[in-house]
């Protein structure tokens, strides 16, 4: 009767620890949803609503007039953009950021540095990485480094790889982190859209609904690219981003 006592009380012990367990992972689990559904709102105070990325000027040229060209350009720009480029970069830097490796970090720093075309793709890029460092430093959450297993983040730090830290010392694994980066990119696009097309609400909806599938296949495909496939194939993008700093009237920051 001790025996069989014994074990039952075992097995409720037993029992109770994986709730303990399971309660305490969920918990983690969701305190890294919290955290990229932070970094990745729109009411992050880094100033990403200024920026079109180009797509004031496809407006004003008249490559984009409506929500069907609209969304051929944002697909195209997901799959000879962020699927070649900063998606699968941002993987790269937060397994870098994981093991700490130092060297990497600032390696795929230089080169997102080195592909972006324009001034303004490039201000945007350097712009957003200070403010969101700014903010981090605000909150306490800037790498510790230098050590062996805390790299420093590189000076001047572009957006993508402050954000891939972000990620990391939240805990977001990159299956969440790169489809949040994306969605982000997707809503402020779409934001753009809505203040200077104008598009109305209800059709940037009907947009999300479309290329939701797409920013997941974007994802798929980032996470298994070899670095020698890497680099975005966006002239019409780089060619809008030019002439947006000589365009007459403009929204947006050039």
């Amino acid at each position: 009767m001790i025996t069989i006592m014994s074990l039952t009380v075992s097995k409720n012990v037993s029992k109770s620890m994986r709730i303990e367990i399971d309660e305490t992972a969920g918990q983690s689990d969701e305190l890294a949803l919290l955290g990229l559904l932070q970094l990745v709102s729109p009411a992050l105070p880094i100033g990403a609503f200024a920026f079109s990325q180009g797509l004031e000027s496809a407006f004003e040229l008249g490559w984009v007039s409506d929500e069907a060209s609209l969304g051929e350009w944002l697909n195209g720009v997901l799959e000879d953009g962020l699927t070649r480029c900063e998606l699968p970069v941002l993987a790269r830097l937060m397994t870098a950021w994981a093991v700490g490796d130092g060297e990497s970090i600032v390696w795929w720093d230089t080169w997102l540095a080195a592909n972006r075309e324009t001034a303004e793709l490039a201000a945007e890029d350097s712009r957003l990485g200070a403010s969101l460092t700014r903010l981090l430093d605000s909150l306490g959450l800037l790498p510790p480094g230098p050590s062996r297993v805390s790299p420093e983040l590189p000076a001047g730090a572009g957006y993508v790889t402050v954000f891939a830290w972000t990620a990391h010392v939240r805990g977001v694994s990159r299956r969440q982190a790169l489809p949040g980066f994306a969605w982000a990119w997707l809503e402020n696009q779409l934001a753009v859209a809505c203040k200077a097309l104008p598009l109305g609400h209800t059709a940037a909806q009907r947009l999300v609904e479309r290329l939701r599938p797409a920013l997941l296949a974007a994802v798929e495909e980032a996470l298994v690219l070899d670095d020698d496939d890497l680099g975005p194939v966006l002239p019409g993008l780089a060619l809008a981003s030019g002439l947006h700093e000589t365009q007459y009237s403009r929204l947006f920051r050039s």
